[in-house]
């Protein structure tokens, strides 16, 4: 049976993954990072677990040693999301954005390509609907994915004399706790903002909060993305690129051909910006 790799494995996106692949046969190895998420997703059937912070090079170095001789796939599914304005965000915040959603997959991926490139196996990114459409007070976010999705054509063409693919995976909104906690999530971004920053970008911030019931409406379960990203493992040609449902294929597609202007113009009303 092939053998994966998941990051991020505990949760949301990541745990419908993990519960996803193994039911369709593939040997999963969950990326975690407490001992407590270990021993419950160890108990799955198929399923083994990982102590794994993307951003701990300890950690990713240990990783040759922890994983099986064959490696059939990385799914790098390991991310956050740093919401706020660009200018209320700390430079702390902006580098643990970039460093858990960008450098710490790349460095998982470059520890497993000598597994991957024995199998001949396949690496996917898990990106987003915001690794081609920039949002506003999502800016840290949106760059971390444009920086992964950038970071992930480069590979699939230094990798193919390996026969090792590379595919990205976009999702737009997706039923999880980062959607069904997000009007605490807007609150407590509000909150950290200096009293400065927080006067002004009130209007945006009110904005963001009563926009958030559309996208929650439009979540689909995470389970449509682990069925998308079962196709990306098992494609006789995988794709660059698996938008996940027409929705996001929709957003991508439509509001990037936009003219800058009439883009910028439609997320601000969609996303109640001034």
């Amino acid at each position: 049976m092939p053998t994966v790799l998941v990051t991020g494995a505990a949760r949301g996106i990541g745990k419908s993954i993990v519960n996803y692949l193994a039911a369709a046969g593939w040997d999963v190895i969950a990326g975690v990072r407490s001992a407590a998420d270990a021993e419950i997703l160890s108990k799955l059937p198929r399923v083994s677990a990982v102590i794994l912070d993307v951003t701990d090079d300890a950690q990713v170095a240990a990783l040759a040693d922890a994983l099986p001789a064959r490696l059939d796939a990385v799914v790098n599914n390991a991310g956050i999301a740093v919401s706020g304005p660009l200018e209320g965000l700390t430079t702390a915040e902006i580098r643990r954005q970039l460093d858990v959603n960008v450098v710490g997959q790349l460095a998982v991926t470059r520890a497993v390509l000598p597994l991957l490139r024995e199998s001949h196996g396949r690496i996917v990114f898990i990106s987003s609907v915001n690794g081609q459409l920039s949002a506003p007070m999502m800016g840290a976010y949106s760059a971390s994915k444009f920086a992964l999705e950038a970071a992930a054509d480069a590979l699939r063409i230094e990798l193919r004399p390996w026969g090792i693919a590379v595919s990205v995976v976009q999702p737009a909104q997706t039923d999880t706790d980062l959607w069904r906690d997000a009007d605490r999530s807007v609150v407590e971004m509000a909150a950290a903002l200096s009293p400065q920053h927080r006067a002004l970008y009130s209007k945006h911030v009110a904005g963001m909060r009563k926009s958030i019931p559309t996208s929650q409406r439009l979540a689909v379960d995470p389970e449509k993305v682990a069925k998308v990203v079962l196709q990306a493992l098992t494609a006789a040609k995988p794709r660059a690129r698996y938008p996940v449902g027409l929705p996001a294929a929709l957003q991508m597609t439509l509001m990037t051909k936009l003219p800058t202007r009439a883009r910028d113009a439609v997320l601000r009303r969609v996303l109640g910006q001034p």
